[in-house]
């Protein structure tokens, strides 16, 4: 059993607590550190957890074997950083960090350290994201030649002035930190590491309070010369979707349980998988790395490469003009 410490406990972090703690035998939650423990004594008592306002208190802790980082995205970096040092191992939610540079001494820094670290993207664990996966690695619709996806949602008209989410330093490019960078690692996952990309984003619906943008679009090409297109809104219905196209037929997600192949004659084939919990499935992929002694539950070019696309999708919509990066 894999005992771990949650550096902070908002909904997602409750969310995570609730996906193990009651069902899982490899991985549970057993701290939780908080700026105001007493305001969550009843989740507390609830999961048998520990509560604490100091970070240090569960890096000095015998009984906790990793640290799972929920706080600020600008946060992840140092709190990372402090784990590794303690020799803990580390789940940090999505984006690993905010730059390339920082992200790339994270990965050096586990390795070197010969700790695990695993990455917050559930929907690597969503069974029609896995099928379109094997599908394209087995080449069973040719050659890959093109992605489109669309990640969207409403998820911004919730925010209010003076929330983490809701400044631009936190969640650059719109609903690409919270939402569209699920769906920009499952492209990678797919195609590979990205080398250029052109985007556009901007504010439309939200109020100039909020400092955001609510509208991204990208054009990507991949470093192995498949092409891509990408959008997330912030303020609209639910949406998301991912087609790829090959050269002998093409892939749909219809949603997180059902994919359809399609052949050049339009013969369909569906594929329908069982609901599956994501959060404890994540948990337990990392609890069974830990276990093995693996260093990184995501390969580290792809988990670097996204957060270089971050830091490229900005650069290129304050620019207007496409950017490459390795």
């Amino acid at each position: 059993m894999i005992h771990l410490a949650l550096y902070g406990l908002g909904n997602w972090g409750l969310k995570l607590i609730k996906a193990v703690n009651h069902s899982s035998e490899k991985i549970k939650f057993i701290t939780a550190i908080t700026r105001n423990p007493e305001a969550h004594r009843q989740v507390a008592d609830q999961f048998n957890l520990a509560l604490s306002s100091r970070y240090e208190d569960a890096l000095t802790d015998p009984k906790i074997d990793a640290v799972l980082i929920a706080t600020p995205h600008s946060m992840h970096f140092s709190h990372i950083m402090q784990a590794l040092a303690a020799g803990k191992h580390v789940f940090a939610e999505k984006p690993l960090t905010l730059t390339a540079a920082s992200a790339r001494t994270v990965v050096q820094t586990s390795e070197k350290a010969g700790l695990t670290l695993g990455l917050g993207f559930n929907r690597r664990y969503a069974p029609a994201i896995v099928k379109m996966r094997e599908c394209i690695l087995a080449g069973e619709i040719g050659q890959l030649l093109h992605i489109d996806a669309h990640h969207s949602g409403p998820n911004a008209l919730q925010l209010k002035p003076g929330q983490w989410r809701s400044d631009r330093s936190e969640s650059p490019a719109g609903s690409l930190t919270p939402r569209g960078i699920h769906t920009l690692d499952a492209m990678i996952s797919m195609a590979g590491p990205v080398s250029e990309v052109y985007a556009y984003s901007d504010c439309k619906v939200l109020p100039a309070a909020l400092n955001m943008d609510d509208t991204t679009s990208m054009l990507m090409r991949f470093k192995n010369g498949v092409t891509g297109y990408f959008s997330t809104i912030s303020v609209t219905a639910e949406s998301w979707k991912i087609h790829a196209m090959g050269s002998a037929g093409r892939l749909e997600l219809m949603s997180e349980n059902e994919v359809v192949k399609y052949d050049l004659s339009s013969n369909r084939q569906v594929f329908n998988f069982p609901a599956v919990d994501k959060e404890r499935a994540e948990l337990e992929a990392f609890a069974d790395a830990v276990n093995a002694k693996v260093a990184f539950m995501i390969d580290p070019v792809q988990a670097v490469n996204g957060v270089a696309l971050i830091e490229a999708i900005v650069q290129s919509a304050s620019s207007g003009k496409p950017v490459q990066f390795n």
